[in-house]
């Protein structure tokens, strides 16, 4: 059994996952709700829609790392998030938040501005001194397996065994984080669905979703509405929560301990209920 997770005021005990992460893009163009949430009240809205759907994590992020996307500058980045992150602590001070960057600065100033996570789609590869503001906050820190970079990762990826390419890729760098000072207890693994892989690679790491508990850590997932998914039910993003939530439920059963979803009331009702038929 995995140790609990201290987040903020909150306790994250592992006998009643998955835990929902609600996503709170503040950029404008983000695949699915790009330009949604670009001004400090939507925003904010946002964050109270998704506390009183349920959600237990709130991801900010500023930056799109949809397929293709360019990256955007710090300042603009810092812009976006930081006003965010303070005005929602203000309203909500016992809300968990998670800062989506790849960037030191991004990450410092928003755990100054009151996030508690850091959720690094590079695995801290990206910026060298990602590792030193992660140990000096002692947070938890989500690290994701990506085949190159936005701009370029779904120009064709390749593996010869995805899964036990993801599975290695993540097991280095938890030892390398580790030996860099870096708490094991706080690393979470996060295996990339949609980011360098295609459609039957991120079926394989979905149905082999288990194998990576091997690592020892808890398993975050972020499919929601992705491409992959309107491949199966052949429709635009806007329309795949029922596709979304169909992978919810099988994530479920693959015991992974954080779903991030954008509609999370949706997804947390379907699972109550599929729990529900399941234990009874």
């Amino acid at each position: 059994m995995l140790p609990p997770l201290i987040l903020g005021s909150k306790t994250l005990n592992w006998d009643n996952i998955p835990y929902f992460v609600g996503i709170l893009n503040v950029t404008p163009d983000s695949f699915s709700d790009g330009g949604k949430y670009l001004n400090l009240k939507s925003a904010l809205n946002r964050a109270k829609e998704l506390l009183e759907e349920g959600a237990e994590i709130i991801d900010v992020g500023g930056e799109s790392t949809r397929p293709f996307s360019d990256p955007v500058p710090e300042e603009e980045e810092l812009k976006r998030v930081i006003p965010v992150i303070k005005t929602i602590k203000k309203e909500f001070p016992d809300s968990i938040i998670s800062i989506d960057t790849y960037k030191s600065k991004v990450a410092e100033e928003a755990l100054k501005a009151g996030a508690n996570i850091v959720n690094d789609i590079s695995a801290l590869r990206f910026d060298s001194n990602m590792i030193e503001v992660i140990k000096d906050f002692n947070c938890p820190i989500i690290i994701m397996h990506m085949q190159g970079n936005p701009k370029t990762m779904q120009i064709n990826p390749t593996y010869k065994d995805v899964v036990k390419e993801v599975k290695e890729f993540l097991q280095k760098r938890i030892e390398f984080l580790v030996e860099k000072g870096i708490p094991f207890e706080n690393i979470i693994i996060d295996p990339g669905i949609g980011f360098g892989k295609t459609f039957k690679h991120n079926l394989q790491i979905l149905k082999n979703l288990e194998s990576f508990q091997e690592l020892n850590r808890p398993i975050l997932i972020g499919h929601s509405r992705k491409s992959f998914i309107g491949e199966i039910i052949n429709k635009p993003p806007f329309q795949r929560d029922g596709g979304t939530i169909g992978i919810s439920l099988f994530a479920y059963l693959k015991g992974v301990h954080f779903l991030r979803v954008h509609k999370v009331d949706l997804n947390k009702d379907a699972l109550l209920t599929f729990k529900f038929l399941t234990k009874n």
